[in-house]
Formats: C-alpha cells, structure tokens, sequence
C-alpha cells in the first residue's frame, strides 16, 4: 500500500507519518526539505522534496498511490487565499492524473460556510477541488489547534490570553496529535467510500476564559482572559508585519466563529480524547521552561 503524506514535520503529519510506520506502511513523504525530516525515521520512508504548489513534484510523490494525506501550507502570498488556492489546483491537478483513488484532506470548522470564514475560505476552495476530481475524499473539519498557544508563549508568560471574540464565547479547541489518529486510520481503512466531512472537534467546546483558567493551573501561574478590539488587534498583526490581506484574513476566522455551528455535530465520532489540562502540561509546560 502506497500512502503518501504531506507536511510530515508539522504537528499533525509528523503523527500521521509515525503512526503509517508503526502500522507497517513505508510512507512515501512530500517535503521541501528533507533534512528537517527526523532522521530516525528517513529510513522508514521514501522521500520527494519539492514544493506542494510544484505540480511535477506532487505527480512524482502520487505516481501509483492508494491514499494521499493532504494540507495546504502556509504560503508566503501577500494575499494567503492565492496559495490555497495554488495548493488545491495542485492538488486536485495529481489526483486526477495519477487516478489516487483516496484524499485525506485536513480542513477547518467554517469550511463548509465556503465564504467570509476569512483564511478557512482558502481550505473551502481545496474541498470543492478535490471533491471534483472523482475521488474518495473525507474532509476533516478540524477545531483550533491546542498548538496555536505555543506561539502566545509572550502572553502566557506576561499572565494574559487576548481575542477579539468575547471572552466567554466557546468553539472546538483540539490535540494535532488526536487529528493525526484520526487522518491515519482513515489512510489505513480502504472500506470507505465518496466524499463526505468528519469533525474532529477535541473533547469539548472552550470559551477564552476556561482557557485561561485551565492553563493557568496547568503551567502554574495565573492567567487572565482579555477582549479587546479589532482594531487594537490588527495594530498588532500590523506592527509584526503583517500586510493588510493577511490581517483580514486572520480577523475573518474570528468574526466567522460569531454565530456559527460547525456542521459536523459533536458526536462520539467527532470528538477526540486528549484535553487542553492534559496537553498543556505535557507540551506547554516544559516550552515555557525551555524557552525563558
């Protein structure tokens, strides 16, 4: 069985790429750079280094593949919607050449909106792409991932959570670890048919404020949760260097997250196990010690 999986050093695909290895699959990986690959597992698998947005390297790492692990990554447009879609036309470009007969793609809740989600717009248009080359394709509409706090480590550190979205406000935070479970069983499992959408929504909904306060006890200091403007925080965004496209796109998926129920209800299939306390000790804890 051919399985090819994309970003295999980011937080999902590095589960998904350990998990295919484990279960006897030799997985063929997608990457731009081949040195940033764990050695420990180069051995194990058969590596294609290129671009996602490079159509000869994607047809080279699909040719004669069962199932292909997908996700667009950060491209460095000024406006990022232009590299999703780059990345989905690429995409759905070697699927239909190279006939893959199954895509696991990592989506977002708000993709099925398909518009004014912001930078999920982007993952709505690389649904309907893959949708349309005739293969077997689940959706995962993933939460907020549990690792978009290791970029707060400032906040964490100066005892404040901020958001435009009120503080009280709840939404699906998740493991990348758990999504990794998830994408690799469906990668594994070849009974499955058509294209449909699966949540995976971490073990429950959190507001800003349970996050601050989970947090808190976790790393051992006191966490406050703040609201504050979008224009406050778009200074921010823009004071990092930011361009303006970019901003928008960033505050669109918060002001998409307003009045929004993800359409794949929370269900047994749909939530995973691994909670925010848990994570935050094994894996937030010991960045905040390490990075002082």
């Amino acid at each position: 069985m051919k399985i090819v999986v994309t970003t295999p050093t980011g937080h999902v695909g590095s589960r998904v790429l350990r998990l295919l290895i484990q279960a006897g699959v030799r997985p063929t990986t997608l990457l731009r750079d081949a040195s940033r690959l764990e050695p420990g597992l180069r051995r194990f698998c058969d590596l294609v280094e290129g671009n996602q947005d490079d159509e000869d390297a994607v047809l080279r790492a699909t040719f004669g593949a069962d199932a292909l692990y997908w996700v667009d990554p950060p491209s460095d447009d000024d406006d990022p919607l232009d590299g999703y879609e780059r990345f989905g036309e690429t995409a759905a470009a070697a699927v239909t050449a190279n006939a893959v007969p199954r895509v696991v793609f990592q989506s977002s809740v708000g993709a099925e909106v398909r518009s004014g989600f912001g930078e999920v717009d982007g993952l709505a248009r690389t649904e309907v792409l893959l949708n349309g080359t005739g293969a077997h394709v689940p959706h995962l509409r993933c939460g907020y991932f549990f690792t978009n706090l290791l970029a707060d480590l400032d906040s964490v550190r100066a005892g404040v959570l901020i958001s435009i979205l009120p503080v009280g406000h709840r939404m699906p935070w998740v493991d990348p670890r758990d999504i990794g479970d998830v994408a690799a069983a469906r990668l594994l499992a070849t009974d499955w048919h058509g294209r449909h959408t699966l949540g995976v929504l971490g073990p429950q909904d959190l507001s800003l404020r349970e996050i601050a306060a989970i947090v808190g006890a976790a790393v051992g200091r006191p966490l406050a949760a703040e609201q504050i403007s979008e224009t406050e925080y778009a200074g921010m965004l823009r004071g990092a260097g930011l361009t303006e496209v970019r901003i928008e796109g960033i505050l669109g998926m918060s002001r998409g997250q307003l009045d929004f129920t993800p359409e794949d209800p929370r269900s047994l299939m749909t939530s995973t196990p691994t909670s925010l306390a848990a994570w935050a000790y094994d894996v937030l804890r010991p960045a905040l010690n390490s990075h002082r």
